[in-house]
């Protein structure tokens, strides 16, 4: 106890807290996050943006510039003493007419242009940062999750949004600088009522905004279990068991109430966004009312021209269209701000496990792997999964780890792969601590047979060529799936090693009758030859290697791996104990400590829980034997 005790209390070595997923990104956050996605944008499409913004600024000014010239035409006209028809009045009034219809549509096609660059780069930058992620923390992590979803729906399309957002902005301001300019020529009383009547409009977009990034983040878990569970509808991969359970209407249920969940979150702030917008409208309302009231009154009183009302009923319209806009504009950039601020989390986060400048390189491992008083779980809150386990996986030779189920034997895999950190304790490669290696490197020394291995939707021979896609050929991959066994399935398959295993994604316009989805025995097979690409390491990891396999095809996976665990250090984990039987040591693994070690023999004469699993398993056996050679006369029996 006194140990326990001392674990509890010790730091967290190794461990990163997690990205969070749940708390909006503070104000100081959006605008850092906006200027970081202009900079971005502007870097990756300076000409483009640039006459985008010059094309919006001409299409901005021409209104005013129309409505300004359209009042020397209207006085010319209809003053006291009429003359003839302005005509560089008239043109100009013509051009920015054609100006203000034509520039915004190449505007559309620039911004476009520039979206589709600015987004491949992001989206590079997404990924290229996620697999800096080595471990499996931030994975495993709901907020993170969250986090990501966002970072993935809205930071792609955040610079984009933002630069074509400032655009816009930048277009109203003209548009409102050159109304507002007209309407001070004519009495500077009406243009400060105009500009005011910008404030509440802006103020209403802002707060809706937020409000509705808001609903965003509160709608983040409920939005990721819908997901799951719409996924689990339509999933190929989960139809046959629920179809086979009868959970379709279960799962659906799920999506219905989540949505509901969501739908109450949206409505409790649509009404909200309605009753700002409400308020804020009707005081823009009232004071564009009072311009216009204000003019006709001076003109009936004769103080104003007809041209000069024009402009003032222009500048009124053409100012509350503008200030719309932008207000739009501007709700828009800072909802894109918030989302980049969540992609740059993703983006920026540092290393989630922690690696010293400069990292060691692992050397060829000539002693083995040791682990030293290590404790693990995986949260503050949670129980401990491993308890002070010593633990040595020698050079050359073969060590097996059995175990119960949550016995700690999937952890301890998690461990040497490097996907974790102990949280007590140290795992040492001849003498010096995983934590000193940078983990792609060292994973570039350990080859894998994992139990819960990916079914890649991709041909036969990339699914085996992901075992080292440093040596991936073709016949390298072929004499993989010989020793693996597989090769005469997928010699069969209709394409042969270039058939796609997925009837989902068929590639080069291929019949979909021509995917195949292999059994899980022949999955397993093909993880199998997978790791068979890495024969060479200096480690083996062997998870569960034959769990999805038949009795005969389970002897032959053995018998090919048994002779690739020689002059390697490898360990082997698995529940059929005569798939054990012939390793060097094998280690019992019970509430997460080290219960037991020693040889086959040894083991079973301790006479311990080693010795009392392989008689259970042994008796399964025999009883199996037993019916299965009985049946047949039972058969007969009934016949005649």
């Amino acid at each position: 106890m006194r140990r326990s005790d001392s674990a509890e209390a010790a730091p967290r070595i190794g461990h990163r807290a997690p990205v969070s997923g749940g708390e909006l990104p503070r104000a100081g956050a959006a605008v850092n996050a906006a200027v970081r996605a202009i900079a971005l944008a502007w870097r990756e499409s300076p000409w483009t943006l640039g006459l985008s913004v010059l094309i919006s600024l001409a299409a901005g000014v021409s209104m005013p510039i129309a409505a300004w010239e359209t009042k020397a035409v209207l006085d010319a006209i209809s003053g006291p003493h009429p003359g003839g028809l302005p005509v560089r009045a008239a043109v100009l009034v013509c051009v920015a007419g054609v100006v203000a219809t034509v520039l915004p549509v190449a505007g559309n096609y620039l911004q476009g242009a520039a979206r589709r660059t600015i987004a491949l780069r992001v989206q590079d930058d997404l990924f290229r940062a996620v697999n800096r992620f080595q471990g499996l923390a931030r994975f495993e992590d709901p907020a993170f999750q969250d986090r990501l979803r966002i970072a993935q729906m809205g930071g792609l399309q955040a610079p984009s949004q933002l630069v074509n957002s400032i655009v816009a902005l930048l277009r109203s301001a003209m548009t409102i600088v050159g109304f507002v300019a007209g309407a001070a020529a004519v009495s500077p009383p009406a243009a400060v009522l105009v500009v005011a009547a910008a404030v509440p409009g802006m103020y209403a977009q802002m707060v809706s905004g937020r409000r509705r990034v808001q609903g965003v983040w509160r709608n983040g878990p409920a939005l990721r279990r819908r997901m799951l569970a719409q996924s689990l509808l339509a999933d190929p991969r989960a139809v046959k068991e629920v179809r086979a359970f009868g959970l379709g209407d279960f799962f659906r249920e799920r999506v219905h109430r989540d949505q509901r969940l969501i739908n109450s979150v949206e409505r409790s702030i649509e009404l909200r966004v309605v009753r700002t917008q409400a308020l804020c409208g009707a005081a823009g309302a009232l004071l564009t009312a009072a311009v216009t009231a204000w003019a006709l009154w001076r003109a009936a009183s004769g103080h104003f021209s007809v041209g000069d009302v024009t402009v003032l009923l222009s500048a009124t319209a053409g100012v509350q269209g503008a200030l719309t806009g932008s207000a739009g504009s501007v709700s828009d950039a800072h909802t894109s701000a918030l989302m980049y601020a969540s992609f740059q989390e993703v983006a920026t986060a540092g290393p989630d496990l922690p690696v010293p400048v400069p990292p060691r390189r692992p050397a060829r491992l000539e002693q083995g792997i040791e682990l030293r008083d290590v404790w693990f779980r995986y949260s503050p809150t949670a129980d401990w999964v491993l308890r002070g386990v010593d633990l040595r996986i020698p050079a050359g030779r073969s060590t097996a780890v059995v175990g119960e189920n949550g016995a700690g034997k999937s952890t301890l895999v998690k461990l040497l792969c490097r996907m974790y950190d102990p949280v007590r304790g140290s795992i040492l490669w001849d003498g010096v601590d995983l934590r000193e290696f940078e983990p792609g490197e060292l994973r570039e020394r350990i080859g894998t047979v994992l139990q819960d291995f990916m079914c890649y939707d991709m041909t036969a021979l990339e699914n085996i060529g992901v075992g080292d896609l440093g040596a991936a050929d073709p016949e390298r991959c072929e004499e993989a799936a010989r020793r693996a066994g597989v090769h005469d399935f997928i010699s069969g398959l209709p394409r042969g090693y270039h058939t796609m295993l997925s009837r989902i994604h068929v590639e080069d316009g291929g019949d979909a009758d021509e995917g195949v989805v292999p059994s899980g025995g022949q999955w397993q097979r093909i993880a199998v030859a997978r790791g068979l690409l890495r024969s060479d390491r200096d480690v083996l990891i062997l998870d569960e290697p034959s769990s999805g396999l038949d009795p005969r095809a389970e002897a032959e996976v053995h018998r090919v791996l048994r002779d690739l665990r020689r002059g390697s250090a490898s360990l082997l984990i698995s529940h059929r104990l005569g798939a054990v039987r012939d390793a060097d040591e094998i280690v019992v693994l019970a509430g997460g400590q080290v219960a037991e070690r020693g040889t086959h023999e040894e083991l079973l004469a301790l006479g311990g829980g080693y010795a009392e699993m392989f008689e259970t398993q042994a008796e399964g056996y025999q009883s199996t034997t037993v019916v299965a050679t009985a049946a047949p006369t039972t058969v007969a029996g009934r016949a005649g």
